[in-house]
C-alpha cells in the first residue's frame, strides 16, 4: 500500500500512463476551445511517452482516421442535438471506458459530472475540467440551466480529487459557492505571425482596416454591445465578426437585421490558418465574453499579436493584466477606448508588440501540458492534486508574469 501511494514526484521518471479523454466533439475539430486544447495537449503527452485516447462524436467526422498526431481516436454515435449531443455521447463513452485499460481519464464539461459516477464506481481515476458558468448562459432553457447547476454543485463529491478549473477566479467560485477544491490549469496558445495575408481577400478585408470579434454568437459574449459601441466610433475601418451559433438563434438574427454597412458577418471560420490571418492582420480584437474562465479566443488574440480590448471581468483581467485594454459593460466606454486607439495608432502598435509576451509568461502549451501531466501522475499515484498540485502556489489569483508593466495599465485610457 505504501508503494501504491508513493508521491508522483517519487515515481520513476519514465512512468508512462494510459490516458482517456471524454466529453468533447473530438479531434481535429474547430468549434470550441475543448477541441483546440485536446489537439495541442494530447500530442504533447504522446511525445512524452503516454498513450492518449480521445473519444469523438462519429456523426461530426466524414473521415475517421484511427489516430491524430499519435493520439488514438475512438468514434461513437450520439444524438446530435443542442441538448442531447454531449449528454448522449459522453454516456456511451463512459460505458465503453469501463472495458478499457486506462490509468486516468479526463472528462471535459461540467455537464458531464454525473456521468463520472459510472467509472468512479468501478475504481477508475477521473479528472474533470468544469470550464465555465454554463448554468448562467442564456442559450440554455430553465431545465438545462438547473441540470448544469446541479452538476457543478455535486462535481466535488463525484470527483473529490480531480476537479480542474481553468482560472483562479473560477477556482474561487467553486470553492466558495460549492465547497469544492480544485486544481487551476488554464488553456494555452501558440505565438505566430502572419504568413498569408492574401487570405483576407476571401473575406473582403484588408490588413489593419478592420476590428475583429472571434467568438460564438451567444448573448453572454456581448456582440450586440460591441456593435453598438463600434458604431459610435469615427473610423473608416469595419467590424468583422467571425463566429456563429450551432443552433437557430434569434440573437444572431436580430444582429444581422441591423444591416450596418460597417459590420461584416463572416460566419464560422473553421480553417485555423484563416483564423490566424484574421487575428494577425486586425487593427484590434474586441473580446466581449462575460462568462467562463480563461477563454481560448482571448489567448489566441494575444498569441497572434493583437491589440486586445476585453470586457472588464475578473476572468479577463486575470489573463490580460497590462497587456491589453479593459472596457466596462457600457457602449460609451467601449466607444471611448476604441476612439483612443483610432486616434493614437502608436498605442495600438505597442499593445500588438507586447501581447505575445503574456503567452510566454503563463500560457504556452508546453506549460499547460506540464501541469496536466503532473495532475495525471498524481492521480495515478493515489494522491490528491487539489492539495499538492504546483498550481496551488499561485492560488492568490496571479498567474506568473514579469514585474514590469508593458505599456501601462489599460484603466488609464
Amino acid at each position: 500500500m505504501a508503494e501504491k501511494l508513493k508521491s508522483a514526484s517519487q515515481r520513476p521518471a519514465n512512468r508512462k500512463l494510459s490516458i482517456a479523454i471524454v466529453g468533447s466533439r473530438g479531434i481535429p475539430h474547430s468549434y470550441s476551445g475543448y477541441e483546440a486544447f485536446l489537439g495541442e495537449v494530447g500530442p504533447r503527452l504522446v511525445a512524452r511517452g503516454h498513450a492518449v485516447t480521445v473519444y469523438c462524436r462519429r456523426g461530426l467526422f466524414r473521415e475517421r482516421p484511427e489516430s491524430y498526431r499519435g493520439v488514438r481516436l475512438i468514434y461513437l454515435p450520439n444524438i446530435e442535438t443542442k441538448v442531447l449531443g454531449t449528454f448522449s455521447h459522453t454516456l456511451l463513452s463512459m460505458f465503453d471506458l469501463l472495458f478499457r485499460r486506462v490509468d486516468v481519464a479526463l472528462v471535459v464539461n461540467v455537464a458531464n459530472a454525473f456521468h463520472c459516477v459510472i467509472p468512479r464506481l468501478l475504481g477508475k481515476r477521473i479528472a474533470i475540467n468544469v470550464d465555465g458558468l454554463d448554468w448562467k448562459r442564456d442559450k440554455w432553457g430553465r431545465l438545462a440551466k438547473k441540470y448544469f447547476y446541479w452538476n457543478a454543485k455535486y462535481v466535488g463529491r463525484i470527483c473529490p480529487k480531480g476537479v480542474v478549473t481553468d482560472a483562479f477566479e473560477m477556482q474561487r467560485i467553486y470553492r466558495e459557492n460549492f465547497g469544492t477544491p480544485s486544481v487551476s490549469i488554464a488553456y494555452g496558445a501558440n505565438i505566430e505571425s502572419s504568413s498569408k495575408p492574401e487570405v483576407l481577400r476571401e473575406y473582403g478585408l484588408e490588413p489593419f482596416q478592420y476590428y475583429l470579434i472571434a467568438s460564438r454568437m451567444v448573448p453572454e459574449n456581448n456582440a450586440d454591445l460591441i456593435v453598438d459601441g463600434f458604431e459610435q466610433v469615427r473610423t473608416s475601418r469595419v467590424l468583422a465578426i467571425a463566429g456563429s451559433a450551432n443552433y437557430r438563434s434569434e440573437f444572431v438574427e436580430r444582429l444581422k437585421k441591423r444591416n450596418s454597412p460597417r459590420v461584416r458577418f463572416l460566419g464560422h471560420v473553421s480553417n485555423p490558418e484563416h483564423i490566424k490571418e484574421l487575428h494577425c492582420n486586425a487593427y484590434g480584437y474586441i473580446h466581449g465574453h462575460s462568462l467562463g474562465g480563461t477563454n481560448p479566443a482571448l489567448l489566441k488574440a494575444l498569441g497572434f499579436g493583437n491589440c486586445v480590448l476585453a470586457l472588464n471581468t475578473a476572468f479577463n483581467r486575470e489573463v490580460v493584466q497590462d497587456y491589453g485594454i479593459l472596457f466596462e459593460r457600457e457602449t460609451s466606454d467601449l466607444a471611448r477606448k476604441l476612439q483612443h486607439i483610432e486616434d493614437h495608432p502608436e498605442q495600438a502598435a505597442k499593445y500588438r508588440l507586447a501581447a505575445p509576451s503574456r503567452i510566454r509568461e503563463a500560457y504556452t502549451w508546453d506549460r499547460i501540458t506540464d501541469e496536466y501531466e503532473e495532475l495525471f501522475l498524481q492521480l495515478d499515484a493515489g494522491e490528491d492534486p487539489t492539495r499538492i498540485h504546483s498550481s496551488l502556489r499561485h492560488a492568490d489569483g496571479a498567474r506568473p508574469r514579469s514585474a514590469t508593466a508593458v505599456v501601462g495599465a489599460s484603466r488609464s485610457l
